[in-house]
């Protein structure tokens, strides 16, 4: 659209009724005395100059709305195109996305067979669908219809144990951690011939005791779920021991553990289904 600085258009958009009329009949007049073919040279010149100023004007406004509808058109065209841009500009962002999960879940299942884990249990792959860090819970994408049953074991793809459904829907299950207070097991010290009991504490920490005082026990050393247990299968990494407490006076060592797993990076996880072995 053109934007003119003398204010012309305004001015000549409020004409008075009467001298519109004026202006009609005149272009009307002129119209007609031009047509005669009987008049002379100077009339004619006389009536092409009497109607050139309303003919300008009739131009103009006819110019002006031209480029006013040109205007909305090509806003529409555009605000379409952009639209457009924006649809598919998601539809990547969603398809990188989707490529991203595919990829990590690849990586997962790839570790998962590198050590062997389907030699030994019926695994059902899930994604963790929220975080309940505070009340060391998990909710999975795994539920009935995927074979998810209450008590059943869930661990990462490099055989952490990580806690077990407490909960099953239809689509989905609540994990509880290993981590929560209301869990105790029995585990023993890798390579040690070390057995003892894990319990829960919260907040992601668990602590070992009843380790017979005679027995000896290293910062690091890795902790594993024992055959003795029942709860879940053997030689599950359970977590390491980041600090001994021992006592002249108690009967047993207590030891303090670290998960093994990161709360932070549970994107993936296995159910355990049923044990092969």
């Amino acid at each position: 659209m053109r934007f003119r600085s003398d204010n012309s258009f305004s001015k000549k958009q409020f004409l008075p009724t009467g001298l519109k009329v004026g202006i009609t009949i005149l272009v009307i007049l002129s119209a007609f005395f031009l047509n005669l073919s009987s008049l002379s040279g100077n009339i004619r010149s006389f009536f092409y100059s009497l109607s050139l100023s309303s003919q300008e004007w009739l131009w103009e406004k006819g110019d002006n709305v031209s480029d006013f509808w040109v205007s909305v058109f090509k806003a529409e065209a555009i605000k379409k195109e952009n639209e457009r841009l924006i649809l598919e500009n998601q539809t990547l962002i969603i398809e990188n996305i989707n490529l991203g999960y595919l990829k990590e879940e690849n990586e997962v299942l790839k570790t998962a067979f590198d050590i062997k884990l389907q030699e030994e249990f019926e695994l059902e792959i899930s994604q963790v669908v929220a975080k309940e860090i505070s009340r060391d819970y998990l909710i999975i994408n795994k539920g009935s219809r995927d074979g998810a049953r209450f008590g059943l074991p869930v661990i990462t793809e490099e055989k952490v144990l990580v806690g077990k459904i407490i909960e099953v829907y239809e689509n989905t299950s609540r994990v509880q951690l290993s981590t929560a207070k209301e869990n105790s097991f029995d585990v023993e010290v890798l390579g040690r011939d070390i057995y003892g009991l894990v319990e829960g504490e919260g907040n992601l920490t668990f602590s070992l005791g009843l380790i017979p005082k005679e027995k000896e026990i290293n910062i690091a050393d890795k902790v594993v779920t024992s055959v003795l247990g029942g709860n879940f299968p053997k030689g599950l990494l359970v977590g390491e021991v980041q600090r001994v407490n021992s006592s002249d006076v108690a009967s047993f060592q207590e030891a303090e553990l670290n998960p093994s797993f990161n709360i932070k990076e549970l994107n993936y996880l296995f159910i355990i289904i049923n044990s092969k072995l």
